[in-house]
């Protein structure tokens, strides 16, 4: 049986002072279940956001210590199920996000689950793919609201993680103090309106520390392709953080000559936002999965 953790172990930054919820080994199965964004409170179209606790939204499940778990080692996280539980909720408001400017009046739609969709406004029909957008684990030193992404993770609000993708972290303290929450049950890339749909949601994970020198992080691996996280104060920040990330991911981890590198990424990698809302801005670089092997290159298992 999975260990289990319910919301009630919620979490609202990063820390290595906080108390861990839960001790398991590496490789036991964990079970989280989640609150959404707004800790459940917004519960229908009159809600506002005038009312909202601000002091309790993006919430984490956690924090995890995870035992054998060292600073500077590398921990993957494999993402068995990401599941979103419903309903979902989106906000609209003036001055907030990219679109901000446009916006003239605060909205609150409730989006209801039918079946593996999300129906918004009973108008349009969204296929689901629940994802996590914070996720992480304890920096070395000072507190990180769960708001904020990082090295450690953080909102990063990036639509691969998700069921069946394993994520690297470098662990900042003993054991980790890992977390997650702010679940999405569907969400394009850029949250350009500060959110997706945001959902309550239950997550099953197990922890592993692997070797991996000079493994750039936070890192994604997916059955098709892998992909580096960055955040920066600006787009031209993150994106060159992210190329110099990937590049030395290519020549140093994988083996790649620096041009074969250089050439490849232009060739067949992908420049992507992952959310432009947050206090940084958060981009990824994806490269396939089938030309680092073509390289030789096998992930530890």
């Amino acid at each position: 049986m999975p260990h289990e953790l319910s919301p009630d172990t919620s979490f609202f930054a990063f820390s290595p002072d906080t108390k861990p919820a839960l001790r398991v080994r590496q490789g036991e199965e964990v079970r989280l279940t989640t609150h959404d964004c707004f800790s459940g409170q917004l519960k229908s179209s009159t809600d506002t956001m005038e009312a909202l606790d601000w002091s309790i939204t993006n919430p984490a499940t956690g924090p995890v210590y995870i035992e054998g778990a060292m600073p500077g080692d590398v921990l993957r996280i494999d993402l068995h199920e990401v599941k979103a539980t419903g309903p979902s909720v989106m906000v609209a408001l003036p001055k907030e996000g990219a679109l901000g400017e446009f916006i003239t009046q605060e909205e609150t739609v409730i989006l209801e689950h039918r079946g593996d969709t999300v129906v918004y406004k009973d108008r349009v029909v969204v296929q689901q793919k629940p994802m996590l957008g914070v996720i992480g684990v304890a920096p070395a030193e000072g507190v990180i609201p769960n708001s904020t992404p990082g090295i450690h993770g953080g909102n990063m609000d990036c639509t691969l993680i998700t069921s069946h993708t394993r994520l690297y972290l470098t662990v900042g303290v003993e054991g980790a103090l890992f977390g997650c929450g702010d679940m999405h049950a569907a969400m394009g890339d850029g949250e350009v309106v500060i959110c997706g749909a945001e959902t309550p949601g239950e997550v099953r994970f197990t922890p592993h520390v692997v070797e991996i020198p000079g493994l750039p992080t936070p890192f994604v691996e997916t059955g098709d392709l892998v992909a580096v996280i960055g955040s920066a104060e600006s787009v031209d920040a993150a994106y060159k953080l992210v190329l110099g990330m990937m590049h030395g991911f290519l020549t140093g981890v994988v083996g790649m000559t620096t041009n074969d590198a250089a050439m490849l990424m232009s060739l067949v990698g992908n420049l992507k936002f992952c959310q432009v809302v947050d206090p940084l801005v958060t981009v990824r670089f994806e490269f396939p999965k089938g030309v680092i092997g073509d390289y030789g290159y096998v992930f530890p298992r």
